[in-house]
């Protein structure tokens, strides 16, 4: 019983991970909002992070696992701290560039659905 649990709980954040990696919309937005998040507040433990984005705990751990693997953020220890779990999180020159690229995209996804809903508007008048 125990194993079937923990099988389940295994897949449920194999899951998370495929969400957090592919590179469809909607990831995309949750990868910028984790690098936006990090890059003001690097300091953050992931339990606050995870507050801030409205993620669980375990999405947030499986996006910034993704992420570091990419390469765009690495994960410090602070050095003279005795509590050593808490850890601060960069972004890379790769990820500065991944953030502006998305943020680029998101703009012009936005913009794109204002120019759509103003003709719509348009035509409806």
């Amino acid at each position: 019983m125990y194993i079937n649990s923990f099988l389940t709980v295994q897949q449920m954040n194999i899951n998370m991970f495929i969400c957090c990696t592919d590179m469809n919309k909607n990831s995309d937005n949750d990868n910028l909002n984790v690098l936006r998040t990090i890059q003001k507040k690097p300091n953050s433990s992931q339990r606050e992070l995870a507050s801030d984005l409205g993620f669980s705990l375990g999405k947030l751990n499986y996006c910034i696992n993704a992420l570091k693997e990419k390469g765009l953020i690495k994960i410090k220890n602070f050095k003279n701290n005795k509590n050593k779990v808490n850890y601060i999180y960069l972004l890379t020159p790769n990820g500065i560039k991944t953030k502006t690229s998305l943020t680029l995209s998101f703009m012009k996804r936005k913009m794109k659905e204002y120019d759509e809903l103003k003709a719509e508007l348009k035509g409806n008048k």
